[in-house]
């Protein structure tokens, strides 16, 4: 099977595979300059990055996550994750509402939101299922920079354990989004 990888700092990415969140804030990587960030893929593998990783931009109850790049010159592939709900939120207001269900901390929203000049950001409402077995890749130079997704080889074979939040869980917390970005109860 042919899958693509979202690129994310290796706390988060731990955070989402452990079931302590499931929703992602995002803006682009540097080198996404023209439109910035684009889900461009529904379901894909996230890869752990430890570029840029920024502790000062995590919250407290995500520090305990941070850690050295365990497998330099690897990438190893812990989870699947599926978009269940996607916001471009255009109010920092609505933004920092989402603070406390995800890793970031307020000051690093605000400073994606204004990022570039460009205000708004992304939120991701993932579903996410921890691989039974994490996938390990050699990092390629076409794996490198600063971008958002990244092309993996093709036939690669994974098993999907159960999901990091049972279906209930999940399922409250995409309510809650909604509600804090006052758009309702969720449909």
């Amino acid at each position: 099977m042919t899958f693509s990888a979202l690129k994310e700092w290796d706390a988060q990415v731990q955070a989402l595979a452990r079931g302590q969140t499931a929703v992602v804030v995002r803006k682009g990587g540097i080198l996404e300059t023209h439109g910035g960030f684009e889900v461009e893929h529904r379901r894909f593998l996230l890869y752990p990055t430890f570029l840029h990783q920024n502790p000062a931009e995590l919250r407290g109850d995500f520090q305990p996550l941070l850690r050295p790049d365990p497998s330099p010159g690897q990438i190893v592939l812990p989870a699947l994750a599926e978009v269940q709900d996607l916001y471009k939120i255009e109010s920092l207001d609505a933004a920092l509402a989402l603070e406390d269900l995800q890793a970031l901390n307020a000051g690093a929203i605000e400073r994606r939101f204004h990022y570039r000049q460009r205000p708004w950001l992304h939120a991701l409402v993932l579903r996410v299922w921890p691989l039974t077995s994490p996938l390990a890749l050699e990092e390629t130079p076409e794996m490198l920079g600063c971008v958002s997704w990244v092309s993996l080889p093709e036939n690669l074979d994974v098993e999907l354990g159960a999901p990091s939040l049972p279906e209930a869980d999940l399922t409250v917390l995409r309510k809650e989004v909604k509600s804090r970005l006052g758009l309702g109860a969720l449909q």
